[in-house]
This record gives structure tokens, C-alpha cells and sequence, in this order.
């Protein structure tokens, strides 16, 4: 079974997320911050994170160099606000597969992460 760490400062969408990845057969895990997101990173080893670049704290730019650090295999996926280029151009600098502007298409992001892991992984 997949593992995917969906993080995300905004109940709403880490239950939105959560709900549907949990019906699609993967094992999920939500964090609202990047200590949460670290900790469930190091216990947990996720295959695939969600990763919401505007956090306050820790910004998704740092939580994603620490993933890639603690695990260089995790795929990564950024939601970022519309027009953020510059922080997309560096977020894939540092590793992540793909983004998503918010607000995202469902169907979007669910094909993207079975793309990156097939429900019959692991």
C-alpha cells in the first residue's frame, strides 16, 4: 500500500485530500506544519508528499530540502498559489515532480499521484 504525507497549514483541504486518497487505497498521513510533516517523514517513510508551499513556520521550500535530506527517494508533489514562478522554479530545483496551483482540480492531482504510485505499490 502506498503511503502518501499530505501537509497542509488548511484543515480543509488535508481532510479533502485525505478523504480521497484514502478511497483510492492508500495509507495517508496529514501534517499542518513542517515539524509535523518531519516527524511523520522520519517515523512514517512516506513514497509520495502533498506539499502546500505556504505554511507559516517552516515554508515548503525548507520542508522539502529537510524530506529530500532525511529521504532522497520521497516524490514530491507543491500546491502553490496561482502565479507563484519563482517558488515553483526552485521547488523543482530541489526535487519536486510536479505543482498544482490552488485552487486544484481533483482530478488532476489524483492522476498525478497514481501516476507516481500505482494503487498496487508496495
Amino acid at each position: 500500500m502506498g503511503k502518501i504525507l499530505i501537509v497542509d497549514d488548511q484543515y480543509g483541504i488535508r481532510i479533502l485530500l485525505n478523504e480521497i486518497f484514502q478511497k483510492e487505497g492508500y495509507q495517508t498521513f496529514q501534517a499542518a506544519n513542517g515539524v509535523q510533516a518531519l516527524a511523520i517523514v522520519h517515523k512514517e517513510s512516506p513514497d509520495l508528499v502533498i506539499l502546500d508551499m505556504k505554511i507559516p513556520g517552516m515554508d515548503g521550500l525548507e520542508i522539502l530540502r529537510r524530506v529530500k535530506k532525511l529521504d532522497a527517494s520521497i516524490q514530491v508533489i507543491i500546491m502553490t498559489a496561482y502565479g507563484e514562478l519563482d517558488m515553483i522554479h526552485e521547488a523543482i530545483k530541489l526535487g519536486a515532480i510536479t505543482h498544482f496551483a490552488k485552487p486544484f482540480d481533483i482530478d488532476e492531482i489524483r492522476a498525478a499521484v497514481r501516476k507516481e504510485l500505482p494503487i498496487n505499490a508496495g
